[in-house]
């Protein structure tokens, strides 16, 4: 409990530091792209990010599109697992239309400060943002169509129990569509015990056969790697460290 708690205050800090002063969420480039392009423009079409204000732009901390995989229909509702400054929410809200819902989770209060000034900047009147973690949503049970997540699972210490609370709030045949950081082996010990090296999307993200392996253990069925490319190129190897990719991730909760 101790180590779990020691986690979620080291990226809850980073994350805050982020949302008051800008940065990105893997050291000095964005997480999964470079300092030389913003962000959302190498995950995301130009379609998509059409409309969207710089301000919800230029914090996109993912590593991926998870809202394309998602496949999002009009009138479903959707939760967002670390929801940030609310580019995955504007975007799925889109998708769902006026007859759906889209529900950011974020435990960091200057983000959700930041998603709700960038809702309320955009009049978008179906999206809401609540704190709480991810390990412990404050969803109901089998109340939502889809759960997206982009670039977060890896920062949780209790990455079980984020999956079982995801099979937890979807509906029978409820999706999971994961934009995240795993890895191909394991990283030393030294490594996982580095707080700032989690907090990056780094020493957190476990092997992409684990984190299949955990969905499947929650529940879900038709788990699939959707794709995967290398993110060595914003997080360099060393010593101790296996390969690490960004991956997107799907799977169903069964009827």
């Amino acid at each position: 409990m101790a180590e779990l708690t020691l986690i979620h205050e080291a990226v809850q800090e980073r994350y805050g530091a982020i949302a008051l002063q800008g940065g990105s969420c893997c050291g000095p480039s964005d997480c999964c792209g470079n300092s030389a392009t913003p962000n959302a423009e190498l995950l995301y079409t130009a379609e998509l990010l059409d409309g969207l204000p710089i301000d919800v732009t230029g914090l996109s901390l993912g590593c991926g599109d998870p809202v394309t995989i998602a496949a999002l229909r009009a009138g479903e509702t959707v939760v967002d697992l670390g929801s940030g400054g609310g580019i995955d929410c504007f975007l799925a809200a889109r998708q769902v239309g006026a007859t759906g819902r889209v529900i950011g989770i974020d435990m960091t209060p200057a983000m959700l400060a930041q998603a709700n000034a960038n809702k309320q900047r955009m009049g978008v009147t179906n999206v809401e943002f609540r704190q709480g973690q991810i390990e412990a949503m404050p969803v109901a049970d089998a109340s939502v169509d889809v759960v997206m997540s982009n670039c977060v699972v890896n920062l949780s210490p209790d990455k079980r129990a984020v999956f079982g609370e995801a099979f937890r709030v979807l509906k029978p045949g409820g999706r999971i569509a994961l934009s995240d950081i795993v890895s191909e082996g394991d990283f030393s010990d030294e490594l996982r015990a580095d707080l700032s090296r989690w907090a990056e999307c780094v020493t957190g993200a476990i092997d992409v056969d684990l984190y299949t392996g955990l969905m499947r253990e929650a529940g879900f069925v038709d788990v699939a790697v959707a794709d995967k490319v290398s993110a060595e190129e914003i997080v360099p190897r060393q010593e101790g460290m296996p390969r690490v990719w960004s991956a997107r991730i799907t799977g169903v909760k069964p009827t």
